[in-house]
């Protein structure tokens, strides 16, 4: 089972994208594209975004999303906790309560390791990462219509 949900991946590519693109706000059409989803997956999302103050909406007939904060301050973590997630809750029933407690204890204190590492990776660093492995040559490349 993957650390990082589907959701918090696609947020993280998401804001990449924006945060490389330098031709303008992006619109969730340019998005759905790049990233091969219907356009309804990317509503939600840039709205949580928005809140989280990582993205900020722009109106008009050249508006889309852009940046609220330069990349640099912007660290892995907080991309991944302003993405609500389904929790599947404690205790499932199968697992003896002192058990569980004992699991829970040692997944929360790994929870807090892999956030702690989180808050080190910054969104620039990602874009510096997709560039040094070409992945972000489509970003751009078909225009921003």
């Amino acid at each position: 089972m993957p650390i990082l949900s589907q959701r918090g991946r696609l947020a993280l590519a998401v804001v990449v994208d924006i945060a490389s693109t330098k031709d303008g706000p992006v619109r969730q059409r340019a998005l759905s594209r790049r990233h091969g989803l219907p356009t309804r997956h990317f509503e939600p999302l840039l709205q949580t975004l928005a809140r989280a103050g990582i993205v900020r909406g722009v109106r008009g007939p050249y508006g889309g999303y852009v940046m609220a904060r330069v990349p640099r301050d912007i660290s892995c973590a907080e991309v991944i906790r302003a993405v609500p997630h389904i929790s599947e809750g404690r205790g499932s029933g199968a697992i003896p309560s002192t058990l569980d407690a004992a699991i829970m204890s040692a997944m929360d204190e790994t929870e807090r390791a892999y956030f702690e590492r989180l808050e080190q990776i910054s969104i620039a660093d990602l874009c510096d990462r997709a560039s040094a492995i070409g992945a972000l040559h489509l970003i751009g490349a078909e225009g921003n219509p």
